[in-house]
């Protein structure tokens, strides 16, 4: 029990969640102004803005160095988390998002030209994984924000 009072405690833990939940509530407000409906998938789904793995990771960053120390190991391994899940994010799984659509294409194009001959197995592939860099920057900015409000509020 102690050590779940311990986690629920962290306070660098929840800003972080904090940061994620930011990002994850606000990509569902931008994408009901632009759809006009709302999708639950947005609260949990990956891609799209504002990036809830640079306000996660810059959330954590931020709390980190503003409770243990710009100078402090800690920080230096949150920054530097913070960097590579945002290249990740920026670069390779906006990839995988690109060539998941052109291959969502391929497969389609396939189907209507032999139906009878093609039956694919695997539904179409998830599109929108990755990030843009204008999605990263916002994310980024986002969880910078709610690291410097909640560790002054907390």
């Amino acid at each position: 029990m102690k050590i779940f009072l311990d986690i629920i405690s962290n306070r660098i833990l929840i800003i972080s969640l904090i940061g994620w939940a930011s990002a994850q509530i606000i990509k569902t407000v931008i994408d009901l102004l632009i759809n006009k409906k709302v999708s639950f998938e947005r609260l949990v789904g990956s891609g799209g803005m504002p990036s809830s793995h640079s306000s996660t990771v810059c959330s954590l960053a931020t709390a980190t160095g503003l409770t243990c120390g710009f100078s402090s190991c800690e920080f230096a391994i949150s920054a530097i988390l913070a960097i590579i899940v945002m290249y990740d994010a920026r670069g390779v799984r906006r990839e995988t998002g690109t060539q998941a659509v052109i291959l969502n294409q391929i497969m389609s194009f396939l189907n209507s030209e032999h139906p009878e001959q093609l039956k694919f197995t695997q539904a179409n592939l998830k599109e929108l994984i990755g990030h843009t860099p204008l999605q990263v920057l916002v994310g980024a900015i986002l969880g910078i924000v709610v690291g410097c409000i909640c560790c002054n509020l907390m």
